[in-house]
């Protein structure tokens, strides 16, 4: 039997299940539903972890760990078929179904953390010494620390319950708010079109200012139809959070976000100080690309903005392709060998149609150990980008697909690293191939820096607007006035006279659905993170060759068994608690800076 999806979608979801809610998916999700029912049937009368009971909690935290690896497949497999069509009332019930399998999974939790806190230390370390938990040590200590942020068994189970109604509506609601959303798009021509609002990020980055700013101002008017609604969900999200964190104990809202992210705030605040010293890079960055667009100054709308060469080269689909994988030929083997495999086996969704949710991922399965990576290709370079990003996030499941499904759990602080490398591997290999041509090139070089301005400018702005709406979320519901006053300040004081006035966007707390992902905390600043530690990586494998890959392969292998700093200490003898590694890696983008200054004046128009 064939995915009766196929005639719609790009990938091929087969492997999962032949099609969707038939017999092989509706016994796989029941017989989950029952063995989740029995494992929560074993824990809940066992007292906590000690040195009588160790061999049946053992035996509960086994079956618990074969759970994540099946309930991945079927969560991965709902998160596809929801993103590429949003519109299907089968898929959002199933999505919903799955929200409620989740916080079973999560009262399964519960009771792992009740085995765990409080327990003597000499009673932990020979339960974790088993061999049982041989390559998932770390996973179970992590589980012991988080333990000391629960409260009693009851609570937990009635919080875990409310999450599917509460936490986790609120973030399927702006899913759905925002896959359905479209804009009115007027044309500089006059030509008038209803654009679904996945499609406004390409349109953004279109050459002719009068067509970004008309993407611009004609998507935040439709966001300004439904801002009472995104205003309800990112205060119910942020609410729901700061109540839970109060009743467990944490005493600040980024605790959670540094454990989650798998860091020291010592580690944090290096990259934050780091960042801080060194503004006048991105910005000097900024003044560039105004020149070359015949700007005084930048508007948020131009932040995207190609060059304004004389001929903007289309990229299709195929072209893109092509360009991903011959660019990793030149430098990773191992790596174009599995992208191709990627596009052989149809396991990338690309196509630009009406209904799909805005944004890229990739997902995977710890039961078929395979990948899926969702985007929406635009046939510009930056859609080439985001296909090498996805890529190296769908490798680095690859390099993972022998180890334990717990040992596959690894923080967006190292998870963005090998995305993030991926790009600058296509970077290099486009500028290398003696194919390119000087407009190609500059154009590459220019989307570098596009990219070092987010990351050192949009997303400490992200930050920092996360950090000043908590503080005053704390104190009661946030307007939606006060959140366009937030998201204006903190731009202006990030970009600082290099943006223009005026030229903020009060509706980026509104469009931007990191803000509303509800099983991570401060989902933003891990892409920094990873981007900077990706360009220590990089500039190690630019001085060591090809003798550096396996070093980095270790690196990614290592990322679900330690801390990001240990990771970073152990496979490449580096400190991520110091400003100077973060320092490096910004300086390392005054290269691409003076390249693309020498390009510009052999390639753009004279006037």
């Amino acid at each position: 039997m064939t995915n009766e999806l196929e005639t719609r979608m790009n990938w091929d979801l087969s492997s999962y299940f032949p099609q969707f809610d038939g017999p092989e998916m509706r016994q796989f999700r029941d017989a989950l539903h029952r063995d989740l029912a029995a494992v929560q049937e074993e824990a809940a009368p066992l007292v906590p972890l000690n040195a009588i009971n160790a061999a049946e909690w053992e035996k509960v935290f086994l079956q618990s760990e074969d759970l994540v690896r099946r309930l991945s497949h079927l969560e991965s497999y709902i998160g596809c078929l929801c993103a590429a069509d949003s519109r299907n009332e089968a898929y959002q019930k199933a999505e919903a179904e799955m929200a409620r399998m989740g916080a079973e999974f999560e009262k399964l939790e519960v009771d792992l953390f009740r085995a765990l806190k409080g327990v003597e230390e000499g009673v932990f370390r020979a339960f974790v010494a088993r061999e049982a938990f041989e390559g998932i040590r770390y996973y179970v200590e992590r589980l012991r620390q988080r333990a000391a942020w629960t409260m009693s068994r009851e609570q937990e189970r009635l919080a875990a319950e409310l999450g599917v109604d509460g936490l986790n509506a609120w973030g399927r609601l702006y899913d759905t708010l925002s896959g359905k959303l479209e804009f009115d798009m007027e044309y500089p021509d006059g030509r008038r079109a209803r654009v679904p609002m996945s499609q406004r990020r390409s349109l953004l980055e279109n050459v002719e200012r009068p067509v970004r700013r008309a993407a611009f101002e004609g998507g935040n008017a439709a966001w300004a139809t439904v801002e009472d609604v995104a205003a309800a969900a990112l205060n119910g999200i942020a609410g729901t959070r700061l109540t839970l964190n109060r009743h467990r104990g944490v005493n600040h809202f980024l605790e959670v976000a540094l454990f989650q992210s798998a860091i020291t705030k010592k580690c944090l605040d290096a990259m934050f100080e780091a960042i801080e010293a060194n503004l006048a890079l991105p910005r000097r960055m900024l003044r560039l690309k105004a020149g070359t667009l015949g700007l005084d100054r930048m508007a948020w709308y131009d932040l995207a903005a190609p060059l304004p060469l004389a001929q903007q080269e289309k990229i299709p689909w195929e072209r893109g392709k092509a360009l991903v994988k011959a660019s990793f030929a030149r430098a990773y083997p191992a790596l174009a060998d599995y992208v191709q495999t990627m596009f052989d086996r149809r396991w990338i969704e690309w196509e630009p149609r009406a209904g799909k949710r805005p944004g890229g991922f990739c997902t995977g399965s710890l039961l078929t150990k395979e990948s899926r990576i969702f985007m929406t290709y635009q046939d510009t370079l930056g859609a080439v980008m985001t296909l090498a990003h996805e890529a190296g996030h769908a490798f680095h499941h690859e390099i993972l697909r022998d180890a334990r499904p717990y040992a596959n759990v690894y923080p967006m602080t190292l998870a963005e690293s090998a995305s993030t490398f991926g790009e600058m591997l296509l970077i290099e290999g486009v500028l290398q191939d003696e194919n390119t041509s000087d407009a190609q090139k500059a154009l590459m070089l220019d989307s570098e820096l596009n990219e070092a301005v987010a990351f050192l400018l949009d997303i400490p702005v992200r930050y920092e607007f996360e950090k000043a709406f908590h503080e005053e979320r704390a104190g009661g519901e946030v307007s939606v006035s006060r959140l366009k006053e937030l998201m204006i300040a903190t731009q202006r004081r990030i970009f600082g006279e290099d943006l223009e006035p005026g030229g903020e966007d009060p509706y980026f707390w509104a469009s931007k659905l990191h803000f509303y992902i509800t099983g991570v905390t401060f989902y933003n600043f891990p892409y920094t993170f990873g981007y900077l530690l990706s360009r220590g990586l990089y500039a190690l494998f630019k001085k060591e060759g090809a003798e550096f890959l396996p070093r980095y392969e270790a690196f990614l292998r290592l990322t679900g068994s330690d801390t990001a700093v240990g990771v970073a200490r152990r496979s490449l003898g580096r400190d991520l608690e110091s400003p100077e590694f973060w320092a490096e890696s910004i300086r390392s983008l005054q290269e691409p800076l003076e390249r693309l200054e020498a390009l510009l004046p052999s390639v753009l128009p004279q006037h």
